[in-house]
């Protein structure tokens, strides 16, 4: 079962993610890839794939918890489709999240939160806790975005490493997960052939706030989403204070990135180090493995 699973959701995704990037390009459903001189058209709501493959690879292993999981990843899947299409308002995205997330307060998990060895029990606020966790994760998933592999490299090593210190639902749920975003990734990873959408990140970002839930490991989820985290506030802060202008990341014609314009994580590094898109994204991987390597060795130690 615990291999059966993530090969499922492996092939699949390697199949189908292909297949549903040529269904979108010929109905017209493409974005332009903006970090390249040339702009080449690319299908989006390739995450499609992912919505379809990770349910079936869990069908013959469902459980109770397992059944909850699938079904809240599947609805913010829907958002995900929903936002692709019509373009939501990130108010919008956020409510409707909250609302996909209420199924998570009846999980049937422990209160109890460990903190690196201190227990901390939020007794009836454990509910909205797991639903406010899990709404989070799927959107600081879905923000921290916009360059070929980023969300779905960072995904896949924060369920690598969540697998790695969970156990039962919550590993093969982790498991899984990875098996369906390395399919994926092969064909997102630069130069992309297809785009996630807003459908692949918020159910990814869901997946790992639900295993962070079902695996009782919030703690070490939290610092797997850290440079999503920073990435949010330094943007909301730059909004807050009214700094944040109009405009993009820029490509020089050497192919190597210019900041935005406003404050960001990813703007950070670009005005920090010189980089093009594929060093940028591997430069995310890193710091997103190195936080990995430091929840496995909390984990272990404590």
């Amino acid at each position: 079962m615990i291999v059966v699973a993530p090969l499922i959701g492996l092939t699949l995704t390697l199949i189908m993610t292909p297949y549903i990037a040529e269904r979108m390009r010929r109905a017209g459903i493409v974005g332009r890839d903006i970090h390249k001189l040339d702009q080449p058209e690319v299908p989006e709501m390739g995450g499609i794939a992912l919505i379809l493959a990770l349910p079936v690879a869990l069908s013959p292993f469902l459980t109770e918890k397992i059944s909850l999981a699938t079904t809240v990843f599947l609805l913010f899947g829907i958002i995900g489709v929903v936002d692709d299409l019509t373009n939501l308002r990130q108010l919008h995205k956020v409510i409707l999240s909250l609302f996909v997330s209420i199924p998570v307060a009846v999980i049937g998990v422990s209160s109890h939160i460990d903190i690196f060895g201190f227990d901390l029990n939020l007794g009836v606020l454990y509910p909205i806790f797991a639903v406010l966790f899990v709404t989070g994760s799927a959107n600081l998933v879905n923000m921290l975005a916009g360059f070929n592999g980023l969300e779905i490299g960072t995904s896949t090593i924060a369920l690598l490493f969540l697998a790695l210190i969970t156990d039962g639902n919550a590993q093969l749920l982790a498991l899984t997960g990875l098996g369906a975003a390395l399919g994926f990734l092969r064909w997102n990873k630069y130069p992309a052939k297809v785009f996630p959408g807003d459908t692949g990140t918020l159910s990814m970002g869901a997946l790992i706030g639900l295993i962070g839930i079902i695996g009782k490991v919030e703690v070490y989820t939290a610092i797997l989403l850290i440079p999503h985290f920073l990435d949010f506030i330094i943007k909301a802060t730059s909004v807050r204070f009214g700094v944040r202008r109009h405009g993009k990341t820029k490509v020089l014609p050497d192919g190597t990135l210019q900041a935005p314009p406003y404050p960001s994580f990813l703007g950070t590094i670009m005005r920090k180090i010189r980089v093009n898109e594929p060093k940028l994204v591997a430069i995310v991987w890193l710091v997103e493995a190195t936080l990995g390597l430091l929840v496995l060795v909390l984990r272990q130690s404590l």
